[in-house]
């Protein structure tokens, strides 16, 4: 027997509940007719022109909808006589290749066949200007090139850093846009200044460039499109300030504030751009932004498919099963962390053989005198927390919280023959 198994045998693994977690779910029944109505009363398709070459940027993270407001705002485009392409709008993902980045809108259903239109992917920049500070101002080079550009993204908080904009139109322009070059560019001084670059390099590329308008999405807790707003360039930035505080309302939690173990089924670039949302985990890759829950020990036990082996991410975890270190391409993993400058959550966290003794280990760790008491809780990943596990010591907590209900009686966790988790 390993010394591993030997030190680990005897550690209990709590029983579990399954409950469900209840937050607003204000959602848009169609979405797409939504964007489309949208987009014909908003203004912004008189700027396009007939016979225009429209880029429609389109990003890497998992969506709602994405597949169809693209195709949507493809066809209100071909409406106005123009010919749109998609441009991948993702700096380094898709391992930093022109070719990866392509692949990455193909898990999202994007293809030239299902959008009726064709995606030039590069990772070919051009310099248009320097902010004041020195940086460079990177885009790609085919947008550039473009007559009109179009941007699609959802408003959400960051991972890494707070200011009045965070992730959104702004951040997909200043980064996304800006390829491998410009994520690097924009990242060069640390996230201390990214509240001031993201959106000081966004206005500057809005002035230099023939972006049109941008279509800003907002997510329920329950991932679902709750919110679409089409924006003038020039009310982007004003705009968006304010779909981020709505943003971050609507931010799904999990309702514990302590917990000794939390374990993670799925990170993913689909999933976060740091693999697992910090904003639900409590663990930030950077000193610059914080909330979330108090965790003692994280375990994360599998990639999705969609990341394609970047485990950016799974270095802020204690532990990982030997199978999410198989699959991890580290060289799409490592281009994350050079191009971010963040590297700590690019490391290989503590690796157990399987889900079952990555478990133990947490709970062994997790600096409770009593094992039996350990407060766990279970997640498939950040996006979805509607229905989760929680350990049989939260459920005197869960009992008494208005938006938790219970679902199940305590049951064990079932493992395979391999030692994983039972999906």
């Amino acid at each position: 027997m390993s010394i591993l198994r030997e030190l680990l045998n005897d550690i209990p693994i709590p029983q579990v509940v399954k409950i469900r977690q209840k937050f607003d779910r204000t959602i848009l029944e169609n979405p797409e007719q939504e964007l489309a109505e949208k987009l014909a009363s908003s203004g912004v398709m008189e700027t396009i022109l007939p016979g225009q070459q429209v880029a429609v940027a389109v990003g890497s993270r998992g969506i709602a909808n994405i597949a169809g407001f693209t195709k949507t705002t493809i066809d209100a485009i071909k409406a106005k006589g123009a010919f749109p392409f998609i441009v991948p709008c993702m700096g380094s993902h898709g391992g930093a290749t022109a070719e990866g980045q392509t692949d990455v809108l193909l898990h999202f259903g994007i293809t030239e066949a299902s959008m009726g239109a064709p995606i030039r992917s590069s990772m070919e920049v051009v310099k248009i200007d320097e902010l004041p500070n020195g940086l460079p101002v990177y885009v790609d080079r085919i947008a550039s090139e473009a007559d009109a550009i179009v941007v699609i993204n959802r408003v959400k908080p960051h991972t890494a850093f707070r200011g009045r904009i965070e992730s959104g139109i702004m951040k997909m322009i200043a980064i996304g846009l800006g390829k491998q070059k410009g994520a690097e560019a924009c990242h060069q001084l640390g996230f201390k200044y990214m509240a001031e670059n993201v959106p000081a390099m966004a206005n500057l590329m809005i002035q230099k460039l023939p972006i049109v308008f941008g279509v800003a999405l907002v997510e329920n807790a329950y991932d679902e499109t709750c919110r679409i707003e089409v924006l003038p360039a020039a009310e982007i930035e004003e705009r968006e300030e304010q779909l981020l505080i709505e943003a971050k309302a609507r931010l799904p939690k999990i309702l514990f504030d302590e917990i000794d173990v939390l374990v993670i089924d799925y990170i993913g670039k689909n999933i976060s751009g740091d693999g697992m949302d910090p904003n639900v985990t409590g663990r930030y890759p950077t000193p610059y932004a914080h909330g979330g829950p108090d965790v003692a020990k994280m375990v994360v036990l599998d990639l999705t498919p969609e990341t394609k082996g970047n485990a950016n991410g799974v270095g802020t975890a204690d532990f990982t099963t030997q199978r999410l270190v198989d699959q991890t391409n580290l060289e799409f993993t490592y281009a994350n962390g050079l191009t971010s400058t963040v590297c700590a959550p690019t490391k290989i966290a503590t690796t157990l053989e399987n889900d079952f003794y990555a478990i133990k280990a947490a709970v062994k760790t997790c600096n409770i005198l009593d094992y039996t008491k350990c407060k766990l809780v279970r997640i498939q990943d950040t996006l979805h927390l509607g229905e989760i596990e929680i350990s049989v010591n939260l459920l005197d907590a869960a009992r008494v919280h208005p938006d938790i209900e219970i679902l199940t009686e305590p049951y064990e966790l079932s493992f395979n023959a391999e030692g994983n988790i039972s999906k």
